[in-house]
């Protein structure tokens, strides 16, 4: 049923921690019916240098946030924002198909981070 990649990604998790010193965080889901993340960056020269999840949901939210956190770490926050449910899935090796909405938690929580931060640097000024 799952991949190699998910199986693994469940089973040893990157990136999940929380950051207290975050720059920015974002979340997405709904914690009241299954799955929810938040997402937290650290943005050093416009890429994001750190990043971390806490998540709550099955074993597909739990590989999708970790894969989403691989992806993007080191990039641009433009690159970053780049990254679509398609890439998550495909970096998985797929997901089946009642699985592959959780794809969208990690792409949501992940540039509500973005907007967050950048809506920080705006007020900033």
């Amino acid at each position: 049923m799952y991949s190699e990649k998910v199986i693994e990604h469940f089973m040893c998790p990157q990136n999940a921690y929380s950051m207290p010193d975050a720059d920015a965080e974002g979340s997405f889901g709904d914690p009241t019916c299954g799955d929810y993340l938040t997402i937290y960056i650290k943005v050093k020269d416009n890429r994001i240098s750190k990043i971390s999840y806490l998540v709550f949901g099955c074993a597909a939210a739990i590989a999708t946030s970790s894969m989403t956190t691989v992806l993007a770490k080191g990039k641009t926050l433009d690159e970053a924002l780049e990254i679509s449910e398609e890439d998550i899935i495909h970096a998985l090796d797929g997901l089946p198909d009642n699985k592959v909405h959780c794809s969208n938690l990690g792409v949501s929580a992940l540039r509500n981070a973005i907007y967050n931060y950048l809506n920080r640097m705006e007020w900033s000024y």
